[in-house]
């Protein structure tokens, strides 16, 4: 299995003699071959996203881009006449992806050399290599969703939600509830299984524990009935998120304990993540039950703590119901944080449909 570090998660393409041939302000007319055509679609359908870094007339190039019929498939693209080393650090910035994770195409070696001078961390590729480029493992994630099929449609919805919350006065409160947030929580299925080990791959900052489940430990999960394994998608007026967050929760009668909660990144400024915890409270309050929940501090999941604090998850040590329900915890696993459920009133700027656990 490729080893997901590897992996290109956005792909830079030059126009001019290499996403088209011909040089659009010299020829007039340029063409895109069917085989480079084949490969954005393809990578675009693995959830690769595209760019563009150019140095072309920005109005002329887009309106060929238009009238080619591969527009739509380009983020952030940046045509202009600067340095193509800064429009791609740009992109990357844009997008929160790390440098290691973008790829670069172009015919020119001194574009490319130019590039790999100023950001080594770069994966940069010739021209004649655009239409192989699907074939490689660095392209090819070994997991595929629906998620990942709509990835490009998901941040381009993100882009334009950034730039109406830009533009909005008043309290924030106000315009969260203007997006019509709508979230559900619901069984993961065997078809959900793809997305909600994809999501404890790719989340490290709202990752409770750091663990990463496999496909073979979920379908093991999923036929359990002392376990449920729970996803959560969201949408709003812009569009769908996705799924968003996965909760492990092994149930005993008197303690639920809360093995995995990873929510993404993108929803933390939505409340996603204490919304998810405020309504597993309160299902945890309807059933008369303890909730204890797991957590590993990890370098980069102090979010995740401080959304277990605010929730009122404490240090406390076990009651003597839920000690006598868990095992008890071996040296390296991870510490446990309890709580006795009092019910939680609805979030004002999220509408949540899910399943009842009672």
């Amino acid at each position: 299995m490729t080893n997901t570090a590897s992996l290109v998660k956005c792909l830079v393409w030059d126009l001019d003699n290499t996403l088209w041939r011909g040089t659009l302000l010299e020829d007039g007319e340029v063409t895109l071959p069917d085989a480079v055509r084949e490969a954005v679609v393809t990578l675009d359908s693995r959830g690769i996203l595209q760019s563009l870094a150019s140095k072309n007339d920005h109005e002329t190039a887009w309106a060929r881009l238009e009238k080619l019929g591969v527009a739509e498939y380009f983020v952030l693209p940046e045509i202009g006449w600067g340095p193509k080393s800064a429009a791609v650090r740009r992109i990357a910035d844009t997008l929160g992806f790390a440098l290691t994770t973008i790829a670069f195409v172009d015919d020119q070696p001194a574009e490319r050399a130019e590039v790999a001078f100023h950001l080594p961390e770069v994966r940069c590729y010739e021209a004649e290599a655009a239409v192989t480029l699907p074939a490689r493992p660095e392209f090819t994630p070994p997991v595929r969703t629906v998620d990942s099929g709509r990835r490009r449609q998901m941040y381009q919805a993100g882009f334009r939600r950034d730039a109406a919350r830009a533009e909005a006065s008043g309290p924030d409160e106000d315009f969260l509830r203007s997006l019509r947030l709508d979230m559900r929580i619901g069984h993961a299925t065997e078809e959900d299984l793809s997305r909600v080990e994809e999501l404890t791959l790719r989340t490290s900052q709202m990752n409770a524990t750091g663990v990463h489940y496999s496909d073979a430990d979920l379908r093991r999960l999923l036929t359990d009935p002392g376990h449920a394994v729970l996803v959560v998608t969201l949408t709003d007026r812009f569009g769908p998120h996705g799924a968003v967050g996965v909760l492990l929760l092994e149930r005993h009668p008197d303690v639920w304990h809360l093995k995995l909660l990873a929510t993404s990144c993108r929803v933390v400024s939505f409340g996603a993540g204490a919304t998810i915890l405020n309504w597993l409270v309160d299902e945890a309050a309807r059933a008369g039950t303890h909730l204890v929940a797991d957590f590993r501090p990890t370098e980069r999941n102090r979010m995740m703590e401080i959304a277990y604090r605010f929730a009122g998850f404490e240090d406390d040590a076990p009651c003597p119901t839920c000690a006598a329900a868990l095992p008890r915890a071996a040296t390296g696993d991870p510490h446990r944080l309890h709580l006795r459920p009092e019910p939680r009133p609805a979030s004002t700027t999220i509408e949540v449909n899910a399943v009842a656990l009672t």
